[in-house]
């Protein structure tokens, strides 16, 4: 059963998720998240971001926390198109 959107969030907050879960070393919870964010975010504001990221592929929401998973590397990419297929 899908829950009611209440409140959709804008560019700029989803930027600045992107940016905290960026910046972090190691996996954050959703409560140290929200406390690194520079502005408040409703929790269910919040909750819609994160599953739009994860859906993209661009982070890892498990039981230990969020982790920022996408790599942009041009380096990686080219290492991965010219691999070989096991």
């Amino acid at each position: 059963m899908e829950q009611e959107i209440l409140h959709y969030p804008n560019l700029k907050t989803v930027l600045m998720v992107e940016k905290v879960l960026k910046e972090a070393e190691l996996a954050l919870t959703r409560e140290e998240l929200k406390k690194r964010l520079p502005t408040q975010t409703m929790h269910q504001t919040l909750n819609v971001i994160l599953e739009y990221l994860e859906k993209r592929g661009l982070i890892i929401d498990g039981h230990k926390g969020i982790l920022w998973a996408h790599n942009d590397s041009k380096k990686l990419r080219h290492a991965i198109s010219r691999g070989i297929e096991i």
